[in-house]
């Protein structure tokens, strides 16, 4: 069976070594490129982010990556901020007049600043998900997992929710919409566990 090939997209907002070390550790092949020809030949896409939403997307543009990822018709993972960027809308564009960043628009959920009640932000350490419906990223990992997670905005929940997670009030914990699917999660940071979501994600079949 031939290795597949992942490209894990340059963002310029992501820890990208980390990324790509948790893709070594599997025996995956994986490079970090923004190359246009490196995006279209890849046979997987990882999209990483940290940092806000408007910055990143002002990246993105800057690269002209975005019309480029919507036409992905690979498997894409996105990761944190990678995941909300797969939105259509998140309200993480601090600093501007607008309150609201236009996303990706891959999946049709919007992004906002978490409801924790009394719970302090940024979301930060390790919490449980809830699997809402079976999906291949999900082979052999048990319902209620606990993953690593560092965020202040999530993104709702909808049909495209995968799996949730509670902290305050519920958010989309792993998305999914045909080929586009992302953790809120860093699965790089998640130890065995989330060596077995990237795993599932190297090996699935869409």
């Amino acid at each position: 069976m031939t290795t597949p090939k992942i490209t894990i997209i340059d963002t310029g907002y992501a820890n990208l070594s980390s990324v790509k070390i948790a893709f070594d550790k599997i025996g995956a092949d994986a490079k970090i490129s923004a190359d246009a020809d490196d995006i279209r030949k890849a046979d997987r896409l990882v999209l990483p982010g940290v940092g806000t939403a408007s910055a990143a997307m002002a990246k993105l543009e800057e690269r002209k990556l975005p019309d480029l990822i919507r036409s992905a018709r690979q498997p894409l993972l996105g990761i944190c901020l990678g995941m909300q960027m797969l939105a259509e809308i998140s309200e993480e564009n601090l600093g501007e007049k607008d309150p609201e960043v236009k996303c990706l628009g891959v999946i049709g959920s919007r992004v906002s600043l978490m409801k924790t009640g009394d719970l302090r932000l940024p979301h930060m350490g390790w919490n449980q998900i809830e699997i809402q419906k079976d999906h291949p990223l999900f082979e052999g990992i048990r319902n209620g997992s606990f993953f690593y997670f560092v965020h202040s905005y999530a993104m709702n929940l909808g049909e495209w929710t995968a799996a949730s997670c509670a902290y305050g009030a519920s958010f989309t914990a792993v998305a999914a919409s045909g080929n586009f699917m992302g953790t809120q999660f860093h699965p790089e940071k998640s130890g065995a566990v989330g060596s077995k979501l990237l795993k599932n994600f190297v090996e699935m079949q869409l």
